[in-house]
C-alpha cells in the first residue's frame, strides 16, 4: 500500500469509536476557529480565563499520556470535550443563561441575573 506524503487538508481515522480528525500538512484557513479538529490554541483562546488554567492541566496531561502509551485517543478526547466547552462559551449570554438554569435546576434556588459567572458555576458544581 503507497501512502500519499504531501497531502493537504483534513483526514480522518476511526479507533476503538473514536474518531479523529488530523491533517499531514496545512489545514485551510477557512471555516470557524472552533469547528472540530480545532488547535489546542484556538481552543485555548475561545475559553473564559478562568477555564484556561484547567485547560493547560489537562492538555500537559494528555499529552504525557499520549507520549507514554503512543496513543493520541485520549488527547483527541481532552481537546474535543474542551473545544465543546469554548464553543458554549463562545456566546456569553447563551453560556450565563445556561449556568444559571443548571444552578436553578441542581438548587432549587435562582440565581440573580447580575451574579458572576463563577459563583453560579460553583453553585452548580461545573
Amino acid at each position: 500500500m503507497t501512502r500519499r506524503r504531501n497531502r493537504v487538508g483534513p483526514r480522518s481515522s476511526t479507533l476503538g469509536g473514536v474518531t479523529a480528525t488530523y491533517a499531514y500538512d496545512e489545514q485551510p484557513a477557512s471555516g470557524h476557529p472552533l469547528r472540530p479538529g480545532a488547535s489546542p490554541a484556538a481552543i485555548r483562546a475561545a475559553l473564559l480565563a478562568t477555564d484556561r488554567a484547567g485547560f493547560d492541566a489537562a492538555y500537559e496531561a494528555a499529552l504525557v499520556e499520549s507520549r507514554e502509551t503512543l496513543d493520541l485517543t485520549g488527547l483527541f478526547k481532552t481537546l474535543e470535550r474542551w473545544r465543546r466547552l469554548a464553543v458554549l462559551q463562545s456566546d456569553t449570554n447563551a453560556y450565563r443563561h445556561t449556568v444559571r438554569r443548571v444552578a436553578h435546576t441542581l438548587t432549587g434556588q435562582e440565581s440573580p441575573v447580575d451574579e458572576p459567572v463563577e459563583i453560579t458555576r460553583s453553585k452548580a458544581g461545573m
